[in-house]
């Protein structure tokens, strides 16, 4: 079975010695403002997403702990501004994740916890037990930088499953399975998993069902078969699961080629690049040269994980357009007037991308508007959507933007009364 967490062992002896400071690397971390947070500080997880608010960016995950999952109350957690999803190694927003999808986690303490849009919990409540939960099964680093569902976290990871053995019955049953580098080497993770009808199973360009492998006789109609370390990439969910057993997942999609993965990330690009274009681009403010009767010149940084077309469509010399949003990427309006009648138009002045690495959240990409319309939202650290002129004109509903300057952060919807209080 796969760690939990990123750090059991220590956390374990945390708590058994209390007296004993945590190592550096296990301190929690809180991302400064106007900076992109370095992922290795970063807290890892992983468990089953059970509720999304999508407008606002956030949701719930049962979290898996060293306890029974099924006593596992959901974690809220809320995406960072410049957070981001992935979903079948593609590009994605909340809303494109099925609940009960697992998904792995990479997130930080609330980096200004009096806005923050879900619970802030004590900073040490990840070395908590929870009952029969167990021990960290409700983080206080709940604001996330990365969300990404298996097969995404699998080839970012470089790793493969590997099937060795399927147990069948009327088709469903169970599968050991072991996850590993693709390319050898490093420690294995077996896992035995559920499957059942419903899974989907993906060659080429087919969808097939396990009634389908058992018809071809790739798969036995009853009893148990060894699978000889076939590889493929698995989506996993959860589900009740018979025998009794405390922890054990369920595969929802086997991918069995390559072609049938690409397959797949292609339709979640093409579902987020139509998403962002009409919704368009987020950023932040860097720096504003103010210029008379209103004019300045502004200068914002693109957030990551788009697909590169995107990032394309800003060339220097087209018109564009910017528009004020808040923390949770909702766009800031007035009354009836949409986003495009609110945002400020102008000119790029300039593209440029950074040289070397760059941090994830951050796309490196750095553009300026010279523009006559210059509003409150504009400055810097502030968050921001850029529309590049090549993109539709669309207005986006009602839920997915603030009302108008009135509106605090308190006046969220839903507000985070809908979410369990934690004692302290």
């Amino acid at each position: 079975m796969e760690p939990i967490m990123k750090h059991t062992l220590p956390l374990l002896t945390a708590l058994l010695a209390p007296v004993t400071p945590l190592f550096a690397e296990d301190a929690p971390f809180r991302p400064e403002p106007k900076k992109f947070p370095p992922l290795e500080k970063a807290h890892s997880y992983r468990g089953e997403l059970t509720f999304v608010d999508h407008t606002n960016r956030r949701g719930s995950i049962r979290i898996q702990g060293n306890g029974r999952f099924r006593f596992t109350g959901p974690a809220p957690f809320a995406m960072l501004p410049y957070g981001m999803v992935r979903y079948h190694d593609a590009p994605a927003d909340l809303r494109d994740i099925p609940l009960g999808t697992v998904m792995h986690v990479q997130a930080y303490l609330p980096p200004d916890p009096k806005i923050s849009s879900v619970p802030v919990l004590p900073v040490d409540n990840r070395l908590k037990k929870l009952g029969n939960a167990g021990i960290g099964t409700a983080p206080a680093e709940n604001h996330v930088l990365l969300l990404e569902d298996e097969p995404s976290h699998c080839r970012r990871h470089g790793l493969v499953w590997k099937l060795q053995e399927i147990t069948i019955n009327r088709h469903a049953g169970f599968i050991t399975a072991r996850r590993e580098r693709k390319a050898g080497g490093g420690q294995a993770h077996e896992e035995t998993l559920t499957f059942d009808a419903a899974t989907r199973i993906w060659r080429g360009r087919e969808r097939l069902g396990a009634q389908d492998l058992v018809t071809e006789k790739i798969w036995p109609a009853n009893g148990k078969q060894s699978l000889n370390d076939q590889t493929v990439l698995l989506g996993i969910t959860w589900k009740p699961t018979p025998g009794g057993v405390f922890m054990r997942f369920h595969i929802s999609d086997i991918w069995l080629n390559d072609a049938a993965m690409e397959r797949a990330v292609l339709n979640q690009t093409e579902t987020h690049k139509a998403f962002i274009k009409s919704r368009w681009m987020p950023g932040w403010i860097d720096a504003v040269e103010y210029g008379k009767f209103g004019r300045a010149k502004i200068t914002a940084t693109l957030f990551g994980g788009m697909d590169p077309s995107l990032y394309a469509d800003f060339k220097k010399g087209q018109r564009a357009m910017l528009a004020s949003a808040e923390n949770t990427l909702k766009h800031w309006a007035s009354g009836t007037a949409g986003t495009a009648q609110m945002a400020s138009k102008g000119l790029l002045t300039g593209v440029t991308r950074a040289k070397g690495s760059v941090p994830m959240g951050s796309s490196g990409i750095q553009i300026s508007l010279e523009t006559d319309l210059v509003t409150e939202g504009f400055r810097p650290g502030r968050i921001v959507r850029i529309h590049s002129g090549s993109w539709p004109i669309l207005e986006v509903p009602r839920d997915e933007y603030l009302h108008d300057a009135r509106t605090t952060h308190e006046d969220r919807f839903p507000s985070p009364a809908i979410f369990p209080k934690y004692e302290r």
